[in-house]
């Protein structure tokens, strides 16, 4: 006898399935399950995704929106400003605190993975202890990464290097960088260098800001991939944002797409954050601001999605739903075609637990039985719905779960409306 049977479940691919779990993994994903189940769900057809996975985060400034003011020009670099008036208040029980409630709130939306950049400006690195306690206490619920992220410049902050290399020997698990905040072209060349050479030396993956900028001639990715083939990291770099890729000319973009794809890195757009900071100096047209996303998966770059961040001096809004983040890239992206709409949805779940590296991720038998059970009918109708969490189930066990939607509808008699099958 099995543990648990999902009856009559979509899968992401439109077709439906029983789903056989025991011993918190799958066991049989398929149709018409014969054996018996201590536990019997009938999802009725609404559709079932793998977990969600955030791959792009600030997990140690969420929920600090307004703590200090709040960023009036909507801009990269007065939030910046105000992080840096801000960290300066924080303990390390209050980011803890915050960042736990963060997570609590992402599981309840079907995400069980975050990659978080961690700032590690701060000489008591108070964010960094912060945050490896919640990464281990997490554990049992969901899967965090921590990126050494070195928010004030790598090389326009004297102690950086010190700083990083002592959070990386406290267990933080990625290399991070910002070299178009360094005080020249030359100083984020030198910056990307010297973070490259450290990851290689210690063995470890990198994820690095990358011309989060309007300025076209902002081209440190061209360095990054040049690195990442001289250093030998293919596959293990990932460059974030990529923002100034909107604004160059196309020819260029065309030969740092090539480049980016020769070097085998990902890419991460993160949408939401994107559209908001970018184009603020525009008047008219304004620049949507968001990396060229078809155009990298075309040339068969992996481009999964982040929300960034929730509630902090960059952006005051969001819920930490991928769903919301992966609607915005459609909509950003004018990826509104099948394909497209697929790329948006792989962008939340299979590409970016590629991205992140993920093992034995997915729906298949063998793997730790993580899903999110969804009030839709397919991947397409959840971007477009951005449905109820009817179940988020890690290792077979329920975590969340969430009541449908319905409405009732009086017109000439009442009337019950589950959006799911509009």
């Amino acid at each position: 006898m099995i543990d648990l049977l999902l009856r009559n479940a979509t899968l992401p691919d439109s077709i439906p399935a029983d789903i056989a779990i025991h011993d918190g993994k799958f066991v049989s994903v398929g149709k018409g399950f014969t054996g018996d189940a201590a536990q019997v769900l009938d999802l009725g057809g609404h559709l079932v995704c793998p977990p969600f996975v955030d791959s792009h985060f600030h997990l140690d400034s969420t929920l600090t929106s307004g703590l200090v003011r709040h960023n009036a020009s909507g801009t990269l670099l007065e939030g910046i400003q105000i992080w840096k008036e801000t960290k300066t208040l924080l303990t390390e029980e209050n980011i803890y605190q915050r960042a736990r409630k963060l997570c609590e709130m992402a599981i309840t939306q079907g995400t069980l993975a975050i990659r978080s950049h961690v700032d590690i400006s701060d000489p008591n690195l108070t964010a960094v202890r912060a945050l490896l306690r919640l990464r281990e206490d997490m554990k049992p619920w969901m899967t965090i990464q921590l990126v050494a992220f070195p928010q004030d410049g790598f090389l326009r902050m004297p102690a950086s290097h010190e700083l990083l290399v002592r959070a990386l020997d406290m267990g933080v698990d990625l290399v991070g960088g910002i070299p178009h905040y360094e005080r020249t072209m030359q100083d984020g060349a030198a910056s990307i260098d010297d973070l490259m050479r450290l990851a290689a030396d210690r063995g470890l993956p990198v994820d690095m800001h990358c011309d989060e900028t309007d300025d076209p001639s902002s081209r440190h990715v061209e360095t990054l991939a040049a690195a990442t083939v001289r250093f030998g990291l293919q596959g293990r770099v990932t460059a974030s944002h990529l923002t100034s890729m909107h604004s160059m000319d196309n020819a260029y973009a065309d030969k740092l797409i090539s480049l980016i794809a020769e070097a085998g890195m990902g890419a991460v757009a993160n949408p939401l954050i994107n559209i908001t900071l970018q184009g603020r100096y525009d008047t008219y047209p304004k620049r949507r601001g968001m990396t060229r996303m078809p155009e990298l998966l075309r040339a068969g770059v992996p481009v999964a999605l982040g929300h960034d961040c929730v509630m902090d001096p960059w952006y005051r809004l969001g819920s930490h739903d991928m769903l919301e983040v992966a609607s915005m890239a459609v909509h950003v992206g004018q990826m509104t075609d099948e394909q497209g709409l697929h790329d948006c949805f792989s962008g939340v779940t299979q590409t970016a637990a590629h991205i992140l590296n993920l093992p034995d991720y997915g729906l298949a038998p063998g793997n730790p039985a993580n899903l999110v059970v969804l009030q839709a009918r397919s991947a397409i109708d959840a971007i477009r719905l951005r449905p109820a969490r009817l179940y988020v189930l890690r290792h077979g066990r329920i975590l969340s779960r969430t009541e449908p939607r319905l409405s009732h509808l009086y017109l000439t008699e009442e009337k019950l409306l589950d959006l799911s099958d509009v």
